[in-house]
């Protein structure tokens, strides 16, 4: 994505705000400010004029369907509510699309692009494979053969299909920076994991299909919860 995107996001749980947060993290150039008050995240709204807006419906004393009659005219704004009898109200209003809760990553980096459409933002190219550094040697792998990826003191190991297994100098952060972020997911400051490669999971770790276990970090939880429940259903 070229450029920062401006966003808010309204919404009176903490919980849902981590998970927006953390999910925009993962797409990036989405510079996010978060408001549990919709008061307060209104005026914010008129004060920064941002591109975006995610914005709870059902909030205590103030309905969501309120607020969006009041932002600026240019605002694009996608409704997270619990509630779907609320889905054409919001349409109605031209919300650019509707995330019911709890949703997953896939379906949100679906409406992100669908704002960016609306708010003219060119698409990235996805990429099909990861190129690192093995030594003095650039070492080419097809996103689809990873299973994870391990951060050790100063480098990674980068877990593949049949056993095989690649050492690299790059770092895990720098590594997940160059990993498309609907399909890997960091599950720990040590790990990352390839969505697709998880047979099952719950709080404390996830599964893979070779029949790896990994823990899950409890700052991770959140956004690990929605996004796999979401991709389950």
């Amino acid at each position: 994505m070229n450029g920062t995107i401006k966003c808010i996001a309204i919404d009176d749980e903490p919980l849902a705000l981590d998970v927006i947060r953390r999910f925009c993290e993962r797409i990036g150039g989405l510079e996010l400010m978060t408001f549990s008050d919709p008061v307060v995240g209104l005026e914010a709204v008129r004060r920064h004029h941002p591109a975006l807006v995610f914005l709870d419906i059902e909030m205590e004393g103030v309905n969501g369907l309120t607020i969006a009659t009041q932002l600026p005219d240019d605002t694009c704004f996608i409704f997270t509510t619990a509630y779907l009898n609320y889905a054409l109200d919001g349409f109605n209003l031209d919300a650019v699309d509707y995330l019911h809760k709890p949703f997953a990553f896939s379906r949100f980096q679906t409406a992100i692009s669908k704002a960016m459409r609306r708010i003219g933002v060119p698409q990235p190219v996805v990429p099909q494979s990861l190129v690192v550094k093995q030594d003095y040697n650039n070492v080419t792998i097809p996103l689809n053969e990873i299973l994870y990826i391990e951060a050790m003191e100063g480098y990674s190991k980068i877990f593949r299909e049949n056993e095989v297994c690649t050492i690299s100098r790059v770092i895990l952060k720098n590594i997940g920076g160059m990993l498309p972020a609907d399909t890997f997911l960091r599950i720990h400051r040590s790990f990352i994991v390839a969505v697709p490669k998880i047979q099952s999971f719950n709080k404390q770790e996830v599964k893979l299909i070779d029949g790896t276990s990994l823990p899950i970090g409890r700052q991770y939880s959140a956004e690990i919860s929605a996004t796999l429940k979401g991709n389950a259903r």
